[in-house]
């Protein structure tokens, strides 16, 4: 029997829905975080050293207004900001999108500040190896996430996309620190808003994305959270639609209006039922694919405590189960993108199938 990682189901076994491109694509999520502590330019560097068609970075903007990658704007956990006696005063508690958080955020440090940070391990009880590399890497800028991915690119003779997410968009507008412009200079600084440069921009709030969509040339993608969520946005402008309304035939349409494809919560694609098992696909992929909106599907990881039941390898939440099992049935549900913590794994599945 093969390890439970590359377990696959043979090919006359399955039943595929045909995908919207030629070749499914693989997102290392954060860069290749499930080996590397998330959002440092080693996880990236990682993640195409593996082979990932494009990585995938959250973005956030600085006091001074350059944007970071980081998964959300509190740092406490991604960062050693705790250890730095000259930045104590500057834990505070805000509401961002909605729920409370205290810590230290992005947005009261200028980027020359946040360079004397060193990132760490969001999850180092389930990812030691990763907790390994902690104190190595700093916060890196788009500009320098670009900058690196264009010299990977010309060293490895292929394109590496780059998807890039706005976080907390509305929030930010709130502040006075919109994410507007800083993406869009950054984006000409290295010549990549146009059609053929690999780059996404995406976000979970519809707000801002309606308003760049005239203005970039990229592809625009709606990421769409669990059914009972609502985008922060819609819920900051009294709109009482969820994510679970944004999935049906007329949500799509709407989106249809912005972007180019959607980048859904894997639970709207594949569903589980009562026991965390997933069996039969929803019509979502469909309904996309009626509208030439491509679907991206987030986040595949290897450890248990990720994955449905029916892929999960024993009892402990630490281990890796069949993330590969997983992933041939987000394949053969007609996804066109795969976001991935690891990439390799999922590769390998595709590579496979194709």
């Amino acid at each position: 029997m093969a390890p439970p990682s590359t377990l696959v189901l043979p090919r006359q076994a399955r039943q595929r829905t045909a995908s919207l491109v030629v070749t499914p694509a693989v997102v290392a999520h954060r860069g290749a975080s499930g080996y590397r502590p998330e959002h440092t330019l080693e996880a990236y560097r990682t993640a195409i050293r593996m082979g990932a068609d494009d990585i995938e970075l959250d973005l956030v903007p600085t006091k001074d207004g350059v944007l970071v990658a980081r998964h959300e704007n509190e740092i406490t956990g991604t960062t050693d900001v705790a250890l730095h006696p000259e930045f104590a005063d500057r834990k505070t508690t805000k509401v961002v999108d909605g729920a409370r958080h205290t810590g230290w955020f992005v947005e009261d440090f200028t980027l020359a500040e946040l360079k004397h940070l060193a990132a760490r391990e969001r999850l180092p009880g389930m990812r030691p190896d990763s907790a390994s590399y902690d104190g190595q890497a700093g916060v890196p800028s788009l500009n320098e996430v670009l900058a690196m991915v264009h010299a990977e690119s010309a060293r490895r003779g292929r394109q590496v996309g780059v998807m890039l997410e706005l976080k907390s968009a509305a929030y930010f507008d709130s502040i006075g620190l919109p994410v507007d412009e800083p993406l869009l200079a950054d984006l000409r600084r290295h010549e990549v808003d146009h059609p053929r440069s690999r780059v996404t921009v995406m976000s979970f709030e519809p707000t801002v994305l309606r308003r760049l969509s005239g203005r970039l040339r990229v592809s625009v993608v709606q990421l769409l959270e669990s059914s009972g969520k609502r985008p922060a946005d819609l819920v900051a402008a009294g709109d009482p639609r969820t994510y679970a309304d944004l999935a049906t035939p007329d949500g799509l349409a709407w989106i249809d209006e912005y972007a180019d494809g959607i980048g859904a919560h894997k639970g709207l694609v594949l569903p589980r039922d009562a026991d965390g098992m997933i069996g039969r696909p929803s019509r979502l992929v469909r309904d996309a694919h009626r509208r030439w909106l491509t679907v991206h599907v987030w986040t595949l990881r290897a450890e248990n405590h990720f994955l449905p039941t029916n892929h999960r390898n024993g009892d402990d939440p630490e281990d890796h189960g069949a993330l590969a099992a997983e992933a041939q049935a987000f394949l053969d549900a007609g996804v066109d993108g795969l976001i991935t913590d690891h990439p390799d794994v999922v590769l390998a599945v595709r590579d496979q199938a194709a």
